[in-house]
């Protein structure tokens, strides 16, 4: 085998293992968002009783706070589920590396 087969070898590695941790940290990146904009309606609950002075404010406590725990639970299944993806998709680059320390 040539030289020029063996970097390329090695090039695939590398290149499908930077685009891994570029899947992990976007996926990271989501939840953060999931989780922020869940704190945002836990903000907006918190707050709406004090900013509008209107009757049943509570209901429209409860809302937000319910729709913050949704996308808390949303977005935490979705980190879930495509960190265990991530992870299952990593035996794809571990057969390029065991071909080339077959051959090296």
């Amino acid at each position: 085998m040539s030289k020029l087969e063996k970097s390329i070898n090695r090039d695939l590695i590398l290149r499908e293992n930077l685009a891994l941790q570029r899947t992990i940290l976007a996926n990271q990146t989501t939840f953060l968002s999931f989780l922020r904009t869940s704190m945002y309606f836990l903000v907006a609950g918190l707050s709406i009783k004090n900013l509008l002075q209107v009757e049943g404010s509570i209901y429209y406590q409860v809302l937000f706070y319910s729709i913050s725990v949704a996308i808390l639970i949303f977005g935490t299944v979705n980190y879930l589920r495509h960190k265990r993806k991530i992870e299952e998709s990593k035996i794809h680059v571990g057969n390029y590396k065991l071909e080339y320390e077959k051959e090296g």
